[in-house]
This record gives C-alpha cells, sequence and structure tokens, in this order.
C-alpha cells in the first residue's frame, strides 16, 4: 500500500488529481503506520468516497480522470500532437490510477491490526486506459473539464465561466405547436454539430411563447453530441470577445445565450453587439452560434423609437435597428398561441404531468386563468398547469 502511494506522488498529468478530496484522504490513510490513525483515515476515505454519491471507488476513479483538464487533453482538443513524452506519460499514469481504481476494501485493510468495524464501499471493474482512448478519441462529443460534467454554463459577475448546476430540464417533447420554429433552431444547432456552416439566430415574440424553453429544450436534446449553451447578460456583451477567445480553442460546440435582448437610448451595448455579429479578429469563432430572444416591440420602442432628432435622424437610427436585425442570419417569430392552440399546450402540460381533469371545466378554468395573466402564452399555460399539481390534481 504504501508502494501505491509513493506511484501516486510521482503524477505529472493527472498531477490536479491529487487534490481531489477523495484521492487525496486515500494518500493520507496510504502514510499511516499507527493502527489508531490508519483506522482514522480510513474511514475518512470512505466517508469522502460517500460525500461524491458515488457508489464504487472505480466509478468514482474513472470520473475524476474523464473529468480533468489536463495539457494532454487540452492538446488533444485543439487537434495538436501531444509530444513523445507525453503520450508515453498518459498511459503509465493510468496504470497508477488503474490501480487504485481496482481497490477494495479487503486490499485496503490488509495491512491494519484491527478487527473490528470499518466502513465499506462497493466494487465494480473499470478500464481506464480504454475509456481514456475513447474519451481522447471522440472528445468533440465528450469535451474535458468542466465542459464533460456540465451541459449548460453562465458567465459570473465576475466574468468567470461557471456551470449551472441544476438547469433547466425542458425537453422538446413538452413544448406544443412552433414546429416549423423548433425545427429551423434544431436544423441549423445540427449544422454546427457537423462543422456546417451555421447561422446567428434571433428569436423575437410576444413574452412567454417559449423562446427561451426553445434553445434550452435544444440543448438538452443535443448535448450528448457535444453541445453547450453559455448564457450571457447583455451589460456583459463587452466580454464576448475574450469569452470567444477561450472556448475557440475548445472541441465543444456552443451556443452563446442572449436572453430578453434590449437597448435602452445611447447604449454603447447595440454597438459592441453588431461588431460580435460582423465577426471580427477577436470575436469570430467556428464552433460558437449567438442565439438572442427579444420582444420585437420592446427592443424598438425602448431602444430608439423615443430618440429626439429630426426625420434624417430617425430614419439613420431606424437604419440602425434594421442593420442589427440583419446580422442575424435567421430570425424566427413567436406568435402568441390561439385559444385551440392555447388549450393544446394545458392539456398536454396536465396530461404529462398526471393531472386528473374534467375537460370542459379545464378549459374554462385556463381561460379563466389567462385572462388573469393578460393573455394566452405556453408560460400561462404552465403556471395553470402548476396550480392545478399544487392543487393535487386540479379540477375533477
Amino acid at each position: 500500500m504504501r508502494t501505491l502511494n509513493i506511484r501516486l506522488q510521482s503524477l505529472a498529468i493527472f498531477r490536479a488529481l491529487l487534490d481531489d478530496p477523495v484521492v487525496a484522504a486515500l494518500c493520507t490513510y496510504l502514510e499511516q503506520t499507527d493502527t489508531a490513525k490508519a483506522v482514522s483515515s480510513y474511514a475518512r476515505f470512505v466517508a469522502a468516497l460517500y460525500r461524491t454519491e458515488k457508489r464504487t471507488l472505480a466509478g468514482y476513479i474513472e470520473s475524476i480522470v474523464w473529468h480533468d483538464e489536463n495539457a494532454y487533453i487540452r492538446m488533444i482538443g485543439r487537434g495538436a500532437t501531444p509530444w513523445p513524452e507525453m503520450e508515453a506519460d498518459v498511459w503509465a499514469e493510468l496504470e497508477v490510477l488503474q490501480a487504485v481504481a481496482d481497490l477494495t476494501p479487503e486490499t485496503l485493510r490488509e495491512g491494519l491490526d484491527w478487527n473490528g468495524y470499518l466502513p465499506g464501499f462497493a466494487v465494480k471493474q473499470v478500464d481506464l486506459a480504454q475509456s481514456y482512448r475513447e474519451r481522447c478519441r471522440n472528445i468533440g462529443k465528450f469535451g474535458y473539464g468542466i465542459y464533460a460534467k456540465y451541459h449548460m454554463f453562465y458567465v459570473n459577475s465576475e466574468n468567470h465561466i461557471v456551470p449551472v448546476r441544476n438547469p433547466d430540464r425542458t425537453r422538446l417533447s413538452s413544448l406544443v405547436d412552433y414546429e416549423r420554429e423548433k425545427k429551423i433552431i434544431v436544423d441549423n444547432t445540427v449544422a454546427l454539430l457537423e462543422g456546417k456552416p451555421a447561422a446567428n439566430i434571433l428569436l423575437t415574440g410576444d413574452a412567454g411563447t417559449g423562446k427561451s424553453s426553445t434553445v434550452k429544450a435544444v440543448v438538452n436534446e443535443l448535448h450528448d453530441r457535444g453541445l453547450r449553451i453559455l448564457e450571457v447578460r447583455k451589460e456583459q456583451l463587452h466580454e464576448i470577445p475574450g469569452v470567444l477567445d477561450e472556448l475557440n480553442s475548445n472541441p465543444l460546440k456552443f451556443i452563446l445565450f442572449i436572453d430578453d435582448l434590449s437597448f435602452q437610448k445611447d447604449d454603447d451595448n447595440f454597438s459592441a453587439l453588431k461588431a460580435i455579429l460582423e465577426g471580427s479578429v477577436s470575436a469570430k469563432s467556428q464552433n460558437v452560434v449567438i442565439y438572442a430572444t427579444s420582444n420585437r416591440r420592446h427592443l424598438v420602442k425602448e431602444t430608439f423609437s423615443d430618440r429626439d432628432g429630426d426625420d434624417i435622424h430617425r430614419n439613420d437610427t431606424m437604419q440602425e435597428i434594421i442593420s442589427l436585425s440583419e446580422r442575424f442570419g435567421i430570425q424566427i417569430t413567436f406568435q402568441k398561441p390561439n385559444k385551440q392552440t392555447y388549450l393544446d399546450i394545458v392539456r398536454h402540460l396536465a396530461d404529462e404531468r398526471g393531472v386528473q381533469y374534467d375537460p370542459a371545466q379545464l378549459e374554462t378554468e385556463a381561460e379563466r386563468f389567462a385572462l388573469g395573466r393578460g393573455g394566452r402564452s405556453a408560460r400561462a399555460a404552465n403556471q395553470f398547469v402548476d396550480s392545478l399539481v399544487a392543487a393535487q390534481g386540479g379540477p375533477n
């Protein structure tokens, strides 16, 4: 066991794994010579494994190996050929980590002079070298680092890319109607994944019609093919060139998502977005598209239509608006649903969530709910069904 600890300390490619709580606790246990300290260290190691909610040590080691962002996988990700000595190192180090994955509670306890209770963990077989080769061969599908572990991200207030740990799980099957609009977005996104020309998309329409939900649902459908989404707020538009520099060498494909896009008078973010959409030298990227949602009326009214000036000035302003929209290769409008579509959405969601209802009463209550919310929309339908679920089944 002490030899295994020495082997672990020799890691270079996977050096960061020594700071992992489970591996660090294991190393501490392997160092112990005093029985009482060894028993305590062993229990701390198992407790650390339990906290990961991984039942097996092998499964946990495989997971952290997959997600490790190291020099070797970064070179593979950007299409470079690792140096021969690095190539040799990575497979030698995987043998060391395989020895860790193969550990059982029984083998770990062999040197302990203790016959009392000790916690255990489940055992399974993994082949780290084979699975790592598979991920390297399909790096554009799996990714590495946090991008292998999560598929939705946002830019925080410090302008760092961080994962969404509890993402929106909406699926396309839950979104009723708007079939033409969904197909356009899916087809364009698939083109991005396949390395074909893909356009930036502007989704406009009334609030609550499902624009944002559709984009996130597309990511949920396609993330296992190498798609990720990164949400950026409007006030962070000036940071996008730096973000794209970071993503440009990543083997995955990204949707840069700007939700509820609108501009106030004299807003310099307007020019920043225009420059990004034009694809300047610093912003152009082959693995990123920009999807933005906006209420068209909101964009025009609160951005430029209230500017003072003569007719020539107002005409120039309108041309700016048009030029911004034209920089999105695809524009899609989500109209408010009519009564039939709205009720179809309500029934679909109610069935999907197991609500028991009388059809006639459901329609009456759904219409009354929409009236109280200012009109029919997919959002209103979802909120109405939420109220039925909260009432433990809604109308009978």
